[in-house]
């Protein structure tokens, strides 16, 4: 699994410290080991209609425990229908092994599946759920018709009344008035069975569809439950935590699906579970860019938030791990562009906050509050974006603000934007 640089890494100095995951430039041993992954997938021309799919490798560069020089290899995910490859790592824990009991239990969901897909196919439901459909319909169609002619028929009295009638027919027209609310009261009932007994009959296909549902999901809940206990993650410090621990403490509680399958959880747990010591990584994607992202062939990427990040805070606990570059502290010293009374204009540098956010790090509107603790209302009246520089609008008045705010809602304010492109 360890392989050996096959391009001369003379002169290439060691990392200081490990790769922040989720935002990096990759090392240059990084960029060799990578390199010398995609020449080895080149070889393997049964796997080139899947990459040509799109697929995330990783690269981990290492030291064994002589202190030689090397790197480990994985991909996300399975590759070819399977979790096992010679040339990478293994998987954390491999679910697709077929004796396993996730490969069992996935079996009978699939047949539950088979079966709901059984039932709603079936003539007997299906013409159950029409002839509900239909009752419900008519009743409604029926019911309006009926009430349309009470209204009529309410209207023709009201009309006679004022022309004038006689107290017989009065009394005539009251008794018609009631027999009619009474019918439409004794047709209301027989629809309201009708649909009833049709509703009956359809529920009872429905419900022992949805107590298969209900099936599904209870087991379906607890394979994954059963499932992310395997994924017993360790850290640089030699602690072990299952991926149920790990993500209880985060907002979602319990992990996302294809937790722990992803490249750099599992080459890091190789790495703890051979004593070898972890010095940079990257991940890069091989193949099209998958359908609502973008993903270029051969470029390095950040490891993935949602899935990874709560595994990876917790993985590479006990090493020693590059500052995160989003959060890099600026000097609190800002350029003033312009400054009167109202205002002050200043070039934000790339990477400062314009308000304190969840991040950390200075912004500017702390920045301002220090230097001008006299004023009034001090706020900034826009934002940039934390990797973008520029002018920021600072009022030192609630009136400038307000004033100022008015003008970028009203799109009165023009704004430039300037991109390098790389």
């Amino acid at each position: 699994m360890i392989h050996s640089f096959h391009t001369p890494t003379d002169g290439i100095a060691l990392p200081k410290a490990f790769t922040f995951p989720f935002h990096y430039t990759p090392h240059p041993l990084t960029r060799l080991a990578a390199d010398e992954v995609r020449q080895y997938l080149l070889t393997r021309d049964d796997w080139q209609e899947e990459l040509r799919q799109g697929k995330m490798f990783g690269v981990l560069v290492i030291k064994d425990t002589e202190g030689k020089l090397g790197y480990l290899a994985a991909f996300s995910g399975n590759l070819a229908g399977s979790n096992h490859h010679a040339f990478f790592v293994p998987p954390v824990y491999d679910l697709l092994q077929p004796d396993g009991f996730f490969r069992i239990e996935e079996a009978e969901i699939s047949g539950i599946n088979h079966r709901i897909a059984a039932m709603e196919t079936n003539e007997a439901y299906r013409s159950a759920r029409e002839e509900w459909k239909k009752a419900e319909e008519e009743a409604q169609t029926t019911l309006a018709s009926e009430k349309q002619k009470l209204k009529e028929a309410k209207t023709l009295r009201e009309q006679r009344r004022k022309e004038g009638v006689s107290p017989e027919e009065a009394e005539a027209m009251s008794r018609e008035s009631q027999f009619q609310k009474a019918e439409f009261k004794r047709l209301e009932r027989k629809l309201k069975e009708k649909v009833q007994a049709a509703g009956e009959a359809f529920q009872a296909f429905e419900q022992e569809i949805q107590a298969l549902r209900h099936e599904r999901k209870t087991r379906s809940a607890a394979l994954q439950m059963r499932l992310f206990a395997q994924f017993r993650m360790l850290n640089a410090r030699g602690e072990v935590k299952d991926l149920c621990e790990i993500f209880r403490s985060t907002p979602q509680k319990t992990p996302p699906a294809g937790a722990g399958e992803c490249a750099l959880p599992k080459l890091l747990q190789y790495a703890y579970l051979h004593q070898l010591q972890p010095l940079a990584m990257g991940e890069f994607w091989v193949g099209k860019s998958p359908v609502g992202e973008l993903r270029r062939d051969g470029c390095f990427y950040g490891a993935c938030k949602g899935k990874c990040e709560p595994i990876l805070n917790y993985m590479l606990q006990g090493l020693r791990v590059e500052p995160n570059p989003l959060e890099s502290v600026h000097k609190e010293e800002l350029r003033t562009v312009y400054e009167d009374g109202s205002l002050w204009v200043v070039d934000k540098p790339s990477g400062m906050l314009s308000a304190p956010g969840k991040v950390g790090g200075v912004s500017v509107a702390e920045i301002a509050r220090r230097r001008f603790p006299e004023a009034s209302g001090l706020m900034v009246v826009h934002r940039l974006d934390m990797h973008t520089s520029g002018l920021l609008v600072v009022a030192k008045t609630r009136g400038a603000f307000v004033a100022l705010r008015h003008q970028f809602e009203a799109k009165e304010v023009e704004k430039t934007y300037t991109c390098l492109l790389y």
